[in-house]
């Protein structure tokens, strides 16, 4: 997971914006609307990383709805926070 999260979030383009991305939903669960208004990213903007996160096992998609469907941490990605705040944090200091 370490490495998958330095790669995310360091590693590529839009890092940034998916720190903070993950950082929101470690709060509480947010759909991409709700995300895209409190982050102040375009809509498409933030789909796109949502369905990067999601592909690998970042982030869950709420069951049901495909429209407003909320998204939440995996469980995975909730025992491995304190890991990724060091890898923002480190990522800050550049």
């Amino acid at each position: 997971m370490k490495r998958l999260l330095w790669y995310l979030i360091a590693g590529s383009r839009g890092g940034v914006n998916r720190a903070r991305i993950i950082k929101k939903l470690y709060d509480r669960p947010y759909n991409v609307n709700q995300l895209s208004v409190e982050l102040d990213l375009d809509y498409k903007t933030v789909e796109h990383h949502i369905k990067v996160l999601k592909s690998h096992d970042i982030i869950v998609k709420s069951t049901g709805k495909k429209y407003g469907a909320l998204f939440f941490l995996s469980d995975p990605m909730e025992e491995e926070y304190p890991q990724f705040l060091e890898i923002v944090k480190k990522m800050e200091e550049k």
